[in-house]
């Protein structure tokens, strides 16, 4: 039986029979994380966990890439009224979520309250980590681009199947961010994930599987049936057998300090964001546009734009 959430703005779900599929649908602004995004995505994998028939869960996004990130083109060019991630239909006036009170904590002339920030970006964390918390195994298939706010989503997954030519990295390191869910060393060790956020530069499916951060690494026209390959695989095992099997794994993540990296990483990310550099890629951003503030981070490294060669090589 094939069931779907119709009350959904940013994203699809779709379950049907073991298998749920959560679709991120906002094509034309590269699948950009918005609050609202945030926030149905915590819902559909609550919703997943708990269907007695859901054993695996498959995250995807529609369009040329998985996720492009945050969707900050009005925040970086304006700050006048949607922060990063902040926003949503129901933001209590005068909370940390308020676009308004975000924009006037993002003002130079004014104080920073580095906990203003905190509290709005610790709730997209906890939003992302729905994914990681889900009592089920989550793939995530990447296609086409995830970089910055969109590796968040893929990180928080079990396990990552990347096209071979996909892109994936934070490039923000560069500049303006700090990644928040603080994966990167706790997947690739601590020597390559300095090797990535110390340059901000980004992998291809192929690299990324000799690095062991995706399982596989499909050629893109291969890349949904082997996708569907392991989900289906995965399926055969009872959902018992599932869930202890991530609860065993992912103990011993906790165990060495995910909570205590994430909590330093979104205090970072709001460091970054006002910092002089920080204020410096804002004005620009607010001149020239936020797309060519990134172009001219990101042109120096010869990797510009979603299909940007400036890969690990």
């Amino acid at each position: 039986m094939t069931t779907a959430h119709g009350d959904l703005a940013t994203l699809r779900y779709e379950a049907d029979g073991p298998v749920a599929r959560i679709t991120l649908d906002r094509p034309h602004r590269g699948n950009g994380i918005t609050r609202r995004m945030a926030e149905e995505l915590a819902a559909v994998v609550e919703r997943a966990d708990l269907d007695p028939d859901v054993r695996v869960v498959l995250l995807s996004g529609t369009g040329k890439g998985f996720c492009g990130g945050y969707d900050l083109v009005e925040s970086a060019e304006g700050m006048s009224g949607r922060e990063a991630g902040a926003g949503g239909p129901e933001a209590p006036p005068g909370s940390p979520l308020d676009p308004a009170v975000m924009a006037a904590n993002h003002d130079p002339s004014r104080p920073w309250d580095p906990m203003v920030d905190f509290a709005m970006m610790r709730r997209n964390v906890r939003a992302f980590m729905a994914l990681h918390g889900c009592s089920k195994p989550v793939v995530c298939k990447v296609h086409g681009f995830c970089v910055a706010g969109g590796t968040d989503l893929a990180l928080c997954s079990d396990l990552l199947v990347i096209a071979a030519d996909a892109k994936i990295g934070y490039p923000p390191a560069r500049v303006w961010g700090s990644p928040t869910t603080a994966l990167w060393a706790h997947r690739l060790g601590a020597q390559r994930a300095k090797r990535l956020l110390l340059t901000g530069d980004c992998l291809s499916g192929t690299e990324a599987l000799a690095w062991g951060l995706a399982i596989e690494a499909p050629a893109p026209e291969e890349l949904d049936a082997r996708c569907e390959t392991l989900i289906q695989r995965i399926a055969r095992l009872p959902l018992n057998q599932l869930q202890m099997m991530k609860l065993l794994v992912d103990e011993a993540l906790h165990a060495q300090g995910l909570h205590a990296s994430q909590t330093l990483g979104v205090l970072l990310d709001g460091v970054a964001r006002h910092t002089r550099e920080g204020y410096a890629f804002q004005r620009r951003a607010a001149e020239a546009g936020f797309r060519q503030a990134v172009r001219e981070r990101d042109d120096p490294f010869g990797d510009a734009g979603p299909g940007g060669s400036g890969v690990v090589r």
